[in-house]
């Protein structure tokens, strides 16, 4: 069952309980599916490995399966775009864990309800209390409940940066003698994204 931070609206929901078994099925996890309307419509979905680490190749074999899958379900009325992207270095946390793995790191929450007379809430992270999301701000540690958060992401800075290369070099997915120095733009700097051509009914 996915939270509000997953899947928003009743047809992002609808879209989570398709897509979910079967990048589960495949080792991977939904962070955030979203299906975006204008003048075309768009499916974007976040995913990850449940140790993180997301390549391009992921993405795209993540993409043909889901492909697959939603001519058969055929959920989506119109002609859609079908875009599959890592989560970034500047992420979304949507599932309790996350909160837990990016303790330490600075963030952005937002709840849905004002909590103490404010919706917005900056500062470091400092893991989870049972359902609660502890952070670290200017009047000291907080918890929020989980279930009241409408938004969370993380922000980024120099740490953020420097761990997310570590925890790349480390899975062996960053080749340092692929560059004389390590710009954060190159390897890490936008979301790993592909994309697929229009769907039709």
């Amino acid at each position: 069952m996915s939270n509000d931070l997953i899947a928003k609206s009743a047809m992002d929901r609808r879209m989570a309980e398709i897509i979910s078994p079967v990048m589960e099925d495949m080792g991977f996890e939904l962070v955030r599916v979203r299906l975006m309307s204008g003048k075309t419509t768009t499916l974007q979905i976040m995913a990850d490995k449940p140790e993180g680490g997301i390549e391009v190749d992921d993405c795209a074999r993540i993409s043909n399966a889901i492909s697959a899958t939603l001519d058969v379900e055929d959920p989506i009325l119109d002609a859609y775009t079908l875009e599959v992207s890592s989560p970034g270095i500047d992420r979304p946390l949507t599932r309790l864990k996350d909160f837990d793995m990016f303790e330490g790191y600075e963030a952005k929450l937002e709840t849905a309800e004002l909590q103490g007379g404010r919706r917005r809430f900056k500062g470091v992270l400092a893991g989870v209390e049972g359902t609660e999301v502890l952070i670290n701000v200017e009047e000291g540690t907080i918890g929020l409940d989980f279930a009241w958060l409408s938004d969370a992401k993380l922000v980024l800075t120099d740490d953020l940066i420097k761990e997310m290369l570590r925890q790349r070099k480390s899975a062996g997915t960053l080749n340092e003698t692929a560059f004389d120095d390590i710009e954060t733009e190159a390897p890490l700097g936008g979301d790993i994204e592909t994309e697929t051509s229009p769907q039709e009914d």
